[in-house]
């Protein structure tokens, strides 16, 4: 049986996932790993565990999985956490700084107030914000002297979390990344697909501290994950997550659109082979790169979603597991008015106010930690259509169907929930690993498994639909009163 091995590195853990060359899972194995807050908006990672933690994750994996022919590895991952690394050695000089880290606040606001933000926008299609790591990385710089010499003198290298893994995982001989994760960093120009000198002056980056940049289907190096493997196997489809899931849900036509419900949420619409601006706070986005050829999304991106769920569980206690917040939400009629505002790291599109933070609103004497479990999980589809009902018509292009994926498309209520407020189907994948599924398509591709995007969209996909049910005045009265308590927040 020939197979695929795909490692899955997100923000709360690592997975190691065994596909079939059809594309379907054999087994998977999950490692968590500590999120560290050393001041109130600021999100790190260990790096180091971050790599045992996937080494350990294979190894599990290998014990239960029989498989007589590995054809490669395949690597999906967080995209924006950024990570600084000694040459030499592979190992971090500082902590990683996550996606969902504020500490570059300051600095993009004093990037903004110079002027900077259209030119940049049109060359990377993304706004100033520290979402991006091209802030983080001035602020360590800033902060950190020692980090800035070595990575000015070539003693140190810089890389999304894909770049820092393959490096350790190749004895550091492959320093690379793709078009997907590239883009996202603020230093990558999406028209010419190569780092910009003038990006990379404006935010203090030297160009050679920074990966080779190839298409997601490209070779990637080879490893024996430490010597696990006898003999090495290559390293083919690499793509950073929310991509991936896109690309795992065969959105390969302009107008197709999915949701990844993860920590944050992420909504794509391909938007075909053109760049296009957005008008409405969302971000213009590579989808992928194919054959030298680059498609284009729109995104918007929702900093909290899932860790809403989590936030219930590890702050608030309400919860043992997150599986408990179906029951909990279904047992009560309706949120009787109480809404959560998941903005523990500001709120980002369409609003974009990293100022801002959560808030609980509408709570009366009658209200119970089902409100507050149902307000969580209702949050996560408020965002998605604040997102989408911009995205839908900054293209132009009315949407009959999203594809949905991520952990939480287990929760009937909340898929639900999203297709009663968007008034459109969502197709949810019983597969919730589909950004794994991306980067082996896109391995799939680079091997000449599948030759062609056509081929993959004849490998079998299992999903759940759900239609709207919820009368379309209620589910707007609903929207409505999500708009309010935004305002009073804002």
């Amino acid at each position: 049986m020939s197979s695929i091995l795909a490692i899955d590195q997100s923000t709360s853990a690592t997975k190691a996932l065994m596909f079939k060359a059809d594309g379907s899972l054999i087994d998977h194995v999950t490692v968590n790993h500590h999120q560290y807050y050393p001041q109130p908006g600021w999100v790190e990672h260990d790096p180091e565990e971050i790599y045992r933690n996937t080494i350990a994750a294979i190894k599990t994996l290998l014990e239960s999985v029989t498989a007589d022919e590995i054809l490669c590895l395949s690597i999906t991952n967080q995209r924006e956490t950024i990570v600084v690394f000694d040459k030499l050695t592979g190992k971090p000089l500082h902590n990683a700084i996550v996606w969902q880290c504020r500490r570059g606040d300051p600095i993009c606001q004093r990037l903004i107030e110079a002027g900077h933000n259209e030119a940049v926008r049109q060359k990377t299609g993304l706004k100033i914000d520290t979402y991006f790591p091209a802030s983080k990385l001035m602020w360590l710089f800033e902060h950190e002297p020692q980090i800035k010499q070595k990575v000015h003198s070539g003693q140190a290298l810089i890389g999304t979390i894909d770049t820092y893994l393959i490096y350790r995982l190749t004895g550091g001989k492959t320093f690379v990344t793709d078009h997907t994760n590239a883009c996202r960093t603020l230093l990558l120009n999406i028209h010419s697909l190569q780092w910009d000198d003038d990006l990379c002056s404006l935010f203090g980056v030297p160009p050679q501290a920074l990966a080779e940049v190839r298409e997601s289907s490209a070779k990637f190096g080879e490893t024996t994950f430490e010597g696990l493997f006898n003999a090495p196997i290559p390293i083919c489809g690499v793509m950073g997550d929310s991509q991936a899931a896109l690309f795992a849900q065969r959105c390969y036509v302009p107008g197709s659109a999915k949701v990844t419900l993860g920590t944050g949420s992420s909504v794509l619409l391909n938007i075909g082979a053109a760049v296009q601006p957005s008008l409405s706070g969302n971000v213009t986005t590579i989808a992928w790169t194919y054959n030298g050829k680059p498609t284009y999304a729109f995104e918007g991106i929702i900093n909290s979603t899932g860790a809403a769920i989590t936030w219930l569980r590890d702050q608030l206690k309400l919860i043992d597991t997150s599986a408990e917040t179906e029951a909990l939400a279904r047992a009560i009629p309706d949120n009787g008015g109480v809404y959560l505002i998941p903005a523990f790291v500001g709120l980002s599109a369409p609003y974009w106010r990293a100022d801002i933070q959560g808030a609980i609103t509408g709570l009366t004497p009658s209200s119970t930690k089902n409100h507050v479990v149902r307000a969580a999980l209702e949050s996560i589809a408020y965002q998605i259509k604040d997102v989408l009902d911009l995205m839908a018509r900054d293209a132009a292009m009315p949407l009959a169907l999203i594809h949905a994926d991520g952990g939480a498309v287990r929760n009937g209520f909340l898929v639900q929930f999203i297709a009663d407020m968007l008034h459109i189907k969502v197709r949810a994948s019983t597969l919730p690993e589909l950004s794994a599924l991306g980067a082996v398509f896109s391995g799939m591709l680079g091997l000449g498994i599948c030759p062609s995007l056509e081929a993959l969209e004849k490998l079998p996909l299992e999903f759940i639909d759900y239609e709207p049910e919820m009368d379309a005045e209620q589910a707007d009265l609903y929207y409505a009163g999500w708009k309010t308590a935004v305002q009073r927040v804002l």
